[in-house]
């Protein structure tokens, strides 16, 4: 516990750092902010290069959602890492349909009382190759379609991680369609949507820290609880059998996240520069700040814990790239490493299990990451966005606040309801056999090694 307060200690004189960010971030020079919302300045009228940029980072995006599957696939034991891999792979597929069915309708369409979209666009109807102004004036209307596609993929993947080892396969895939259902698409359209509550509170969420790592995380708290501890969990050791498929796998999401947030200013320009430049900075800062913090506990620094702490900045830059600037994501990232650390390092306190780590990384460091928002965000680096509290306008952090309690009641109550019915109808868990066996061959009649 000392060394926790002493990690403490250290996250808060970060903090003090806040004089020196502010004085950096208003020498950001003007051109910083031209284009910074092609969607309301131009016409619409479609821009090949911008185009090129977004779908190159779809692309990125949806690399993402494999590398997640490396990345829990090497922190499992060996007999689960086939069913741990298709948990995010088959995602892939489930979301993808979904998403043209009505999701990408619910999420984005006309808005029906600020809650949710409508059902003009099921189907992709009227979701063609011309640009839709209220999202992005310069690339087609699918462009932005398929661009936020990969994140509702990659989003319901993440919530695996805490049920790892355990969890039936058949019950998991309708688990994501409910889910998608009543979490994630109506959550996307109180953020994002336009006529959203959120999104007319003023709240900024650039690209998901709210809609993506808060709902993905308290999803996964509320999986953990539910669903129970795996057998033998605390009692018999539970090593990641491979910890270089885990970096591998931290790599790609590494590469793919400059997709994720740069993609999100839906342009090729200053913004989206920004967006790149602050997402490398504030993960380097965390994979640092995480490693340095589990040194001082634990006596050794661990390639995992480096890997997990990068996860952990890409995760706290996330809402607030698109309006911060370089010294900013410093902080972000270091503060961001440190308190996901302490976090992990709580669960058995409170006697949860959250197989490989999706809470305190996910939901803690979205959590840091949108309260952040509200304290560095710079009309300088984007003038759509607003200025956080450390610019003189304490409004944003409270508007923060208020969104982050919202996406954690909801995405917790209505993943709890979910999870009861599912359990009612259909059973959560695998058979004692088939865990001791393990889901590769129980679930899936193969193994992830010929040995």
């Amino acid at each position: 516990m000392k060394r926790l307060l002493s990690i403490l200690v250290i996250t808060l004189t970060m903090l003090s750092f806040a004089n020196i960010v502010i004085a950096e971030e208003e020498q950001i020079a003007p051109a910083a902010t031209e284009a910074v919302s092609p969607a309301a300045s131009s016409a619409p009228k479609v821009d090949t290069g911008d185009t090129s940029w977004v779908l190159i980072s779809s692309a990125l995006v949806m690399l993402m959602t494999p590398g997640l599957a490396l990345f829990y696939g090497g922190m499992v034991r060996r007999k689960n890492v086939l069913g741990t891999i298709m948990q995010s792979f088959i995602a892939l597929g489930v979301m993808t349909i979904l998403w043209v069915l009505y999701g990408y309708s619910l999420s984005f369409g006309p808005d029906v009382g600020h809650i949710i979209g409508n059902l003009d666009w099921i189907g992709l109807k009227g979701v063609g190759l011309e640009p839709n102004p209220d999202y992005a004036a310069t690339i087609p209307h699918q462009a932005f379609m398929i661009f936020q596609m990969m994140f509702a993929v990659i989003t319901p993947a993440l919530i695996t991680g805490a049920i790892a080892e355990r969890f039936k396969f058949s019950t998991y895939l309708v688990f994501l369609v409910i889910w998608a259902t009543f979490v994630y698409f109506p959550l996307a359209h109180w953020v994002w949507g336009v006529g959203g509550w959120i999104r007319n509170l003023g709240a900024l969420d650039f690209a998901g820290g709210l809609v993506v790592h808060i709902s993905s995380g308290v999803s996964a708290l509320a999986a953990a609880i539910f669903v129970g501890k795996r057998k033998g969990y605390g009692k018999e050791p539970m090593m990641p059998h491979n910890i270089t498929m885990t970096l591998i796998g931290a790599s790609l999401l590494w590469f793919g996240w400059f997709g994720f947030n740069g993609g999100s200013a839906v342009a090729s320009g200053s913004l989206a520069t920004s967006a790149f430049v602050v997402t490398h900075i504030a993960t380097a800062a965390a994979a640092l700040s995480w490693m340095f913090a589990e040194w001082k506990h634990r006596g050794k620094p661990t390639a995992l814990g480096a890997a997990s702490g990068a996860v952990a900045g890409l995760v706290a830059i996330t809402p607030a790239s698109g309006f911060v600037g370089p010294m900013s994501s410093i902080v972000i990232g270091l503060v961001g490493g440190v308190i996901c650390y302490m976090a992990i390092n709580l669960k058995s306190k409170f006697g949860y299990d959250d197989s490989l780590d999706v809470v305190g990384v996910h939901g803690v460091g979205g959590t840091w990451g949108a309260i952040a928002t509200g304290l560095f965000a710079s009309k300088a680096i984007n003038a759509a966005g607003n200025d956080g509290l450390f610019f003189g306008n304490p409004s944003l952090l409270v508007n923060q606040l208020i969104s982050v309690g919202a996406a954690w009641v909801y995405s917790f109550v209505i993943t709890l309801i979910i999870l009861k019915l599912l359990d009612a109808t259909m059973g959560l868990r695998v058979d004692e056999e088939s865990e001791y066996a393990g889901l590769d061959l129980a679930q899936h009649g193969e193994s992830g090694y010929t040995l």
